[in-house]
């Protein structure tokens, strides 16, 4: 029969895994803490001024933008995970009980989880709508909002399961060196699935290049496509690459790092980039509101009328009246619906 060491300090998991556990504040602790915070403010900030942006906003509302929403959404809570890390870490770790350590990892796991499987399904929605020639796609609200839903089910099950059995406290030699209360082979489970998912994001991502380069090319061939809409095609180009490359050089790292430490390694120096692969993470959810959205020029108009709310108090703004130059004319559809030119 198993021993198993529930009544146990943090510190002697701490021990047990060799990862330093310091009594006092050292400069670097002060530094990580100061960058950590700055950084999970502007992720509150940005995040919740996409969120507002996309629900007074009437033009916002088709399926991409409540996916946006929801990345949103899950880079705000990632932001506030990351700010109670920061609360709970350096020399207040010692103090933590099991229960708050396990909030604190579960808080992170969950949102950056949550994170990810939005941005899978923002590139297979967007993949749908580029291949069938559509601005939006046609997936119904209730469709959408049960996504949502299977979402935040999934992020909460990945966040959730270490609390409830997938840890070492029964099983010492099993434990993380990054995360001492953690299983390695949670940490490996993690890991593979985030990589695996990011390798299913970067083919999407690059049959959608694939596709819009080879339209540019027909394109350009032919003189009876309208230059707006060719001018959208060069638009979503850089928005993918910037996409993948942001993507690659946030997440990759951290994921390598604990598939490292989750089969065991014993030369890796994982502990040495912790707490900078995990930052580099969460500067993720701060590239996706701008990626996604600030390369939108109607978000951007509609951030601007969010900020300026003192100087338009005297005129109510109406989203869905407004004057219309020739360029938005343009982007009118067949069917008289107003439709955005998205650069997503």
């Amino acid at each position: 029969m198993k021993h198993c060491f529930y009544n146990e300090t943090v510190g002697f998991f701490y021990n047990n895994s060799r990862k330093e556990l310091t009594t006092y504040w050292r400069t670097k602790d002060v530094l990580v803490v100061v960058l950590g915070l700055t950084v999970s403010v502007i992720v509150l900030l940005t995040n919740l001024l996409v969120i507002t942006a996309i629900i007074i906003n009437r033009r916002f509302h088709y399926p991409i933008y409540y996916l946006l929403g929801n990345l949103a959404a899950a880079d705000l809570f990632a932001g506030i995970a990351y700010m109670f890390l920061m609360f709970h870490t350096g020399p207040r770790t010692a103090e933590l009980s099991l229960k708050t350590w396990f909030i604190r990892q579960s808080l992170l796991d969950t949102s950056l989880t949550a994170s990810v499987v939005n941005l899978l399904a923002i590139a297979v929605e967007r993949h749908q709508t580029v291949f069938t020639m559509q601005l939006h796609s046609k997936m119904s609200n209730q469709r959408v909002m049960i996504l949502i839903f299977c979402i935040w089910v999934t992020a909460l099950l990945l966040g959730l399961i270490p609390s409830y059995g997938w840890h070492c406290l029964c099983a010492l030699e099993k434990c993380s060196s990054m995360a001492p209360l953690y299983s390695r082979s949670y940490l490996t489970f993690w890991a593979i699935s985030n990589l695996v998912i990011f390798l299913i994001m970067v083919v999407v991502y690059t049959h959608i290049f694939i596709y819009v380069k080879r339209k540019m090319t027909r394109m350009s061939k032919h003189t009876s496509f309208h230059p707006r809409y060719k001018e959208t095609m060069i638009s979503l180009v850089k928005t993918v690459t910037i996409i993948l490359s942001a993507f690659v050089i946030c997440w990759t790292p951290g994921q390598v790092v604990l598939l490292l430490d989750g089969l065991g390694c014993k030369s890796c120096n994982v502990l040495a980039v912790e707490k900078y692969v995990l930052l580099l993470a969460e500067i993720n959810s701060l590239i996706n509101a701008i990626v996604y959205s600030y390369r939108d020029n109607e978000m951007r108009s509609t951030f601007r009328r969010i900020l300026c709310f003192v100087c338009y108090r005297n005129s109510k703004y109406t989203p869905t009246v407004v004057k219309l130059n020739t360029a938005d004319r343009r982007t009118l559809s067949q069917n008289g619906h107003f439709t955005v030119d998205s650069s997503i």
